[in-house]
């Protein structure tokens, strides 16, 4: 390919390029609009009147290209190659609505403009009969799959992670956590404004640990007034309150600790007072891995304004 040759084809590729990016949004935005005011069937005179005026552009745009692209060389040809550029280009555009649907970046809205008109001037270069230009068309596209198709939702679904653990960390000083009370894992954990809250139960769905982080209730540990029927309360010299609730054989245990300027809170009705008090020792600030781990499990529970 000569110099000039390839001169009129970059120009050919750049005029389809330009005038799609141009027309393809007026075109799709005036047909939404439509859509929207009236219903889909207002849409129809829109499409109606734009679509042949866009292939009317794509005509002008390869009147240029007459030497260099054999289905550009007469009028007849003209209008079938544009009509193959139209179909084959929004397909690519469609393929693009999904991804960006899909909460893959295609960047700022003047590069998505931008970006609409790639997909006219890729069809177009498969129709210029030049071995390089072809695999160079070849290769944008495979690059728009692997992106569209790959790359950008691995990027969306990391950043809709990251997101999500900015949101549960928004409130680091409650989120601790205690080591996991053998025989039991974590089955539910509650992310609220003003606490965090993790029940782990036993393989054997016979027995649980409740243990919540929230911001204190009162000034100092006291017990309330009055205290519930079958309930005994007391508060250590350290200002830590134990209370048990219940008949003996069916009692409920809750400690309650400060700790860091928030209030931790321990409950089981089946492991003693030691067994408490010692997992309420190992209360820790959550680490990443444990948060990843309860994510990935599908306990938490973001509750509203969490």
């Amino acid at each position: 390919m000569t110099s000039g040759r390839r001169a009129l084809t970059a120009l050919h590729l750049f005029l389809v390029w330009a005038t799609t990016a141009a027309a393809m949004p007026v075109l799709g935005f005036a047909s939404v609009a439509a859509a929207w005011g009236g219903g889909t069937g207002a849409a129809v005179p829109v499409l109606a009147v734009g679509v042949p005026v866009t292939v009317g552009l794509l005509i002008a745009a390869g009147i240029p290209a007459r030497t260099v692209v054999p289905l550009c060389g007469s009028a007849p040809r003209r209008l079938g190659w544009a009509v193959l550029v139209l179909v084959l280009g929004t397909l690519g555009v469609v393929a693009g609505l999904a991804a960006y649907s899909g909460d893959v970046d295609l960047g700022s809205a003047g590069t998505r403009v931008a970006l609409t008109g790639a997909p006219y001037a890729v069809a177009a270069a498969f129709f210029v009969p030049n071995r390089w230009v072809r695999l160079g068309a070849a290769a944008v596209l495979a690059a728009g799959v692997v992106y569209g198709g790959f790359i950008g939702p691995a990027q969306a679904r990391d950043r809709r992670h990251a997101a999500e653990v900015a949101r549960y960390r928004a409130h680091p000083e409650l989120l601790y956590a205690i080591t996991t009370p053998p025989g039991m894992r974590a089955a539910r954990a509650d992310v609220a404004p003003f606490s965090f809250g993790i029940e782990y139960h036993s393989l054997r769905q016979d027995g649980y640990v409740a243990v919540t982080v929230r911001s204190p209730l009162t000034p100092q540990p006291r017990c309330p007034e009055p205290v519930e029927k079958n309930a005994t309360c007391r508060v250590d010299g350290h200002g830590e309150r134990t209370v048990r609730t219940g008949a003996r054989g069916n009692r409920t245990v809750t400690l309650t600790r400060r700790h860091r300027g928030t209030e931790a809170e321990i409950t089981s009705r089946t492991l003693a007072e030691a067994d408490l008090r010692r997992l309420l020792d190992t209360l820790h600030p959550i680490s990443d891995a444990e948060l990843e781990e309860l994510m990935r499990e599908g306990v938490l529970d973001r509750r509203a304004g969490g």
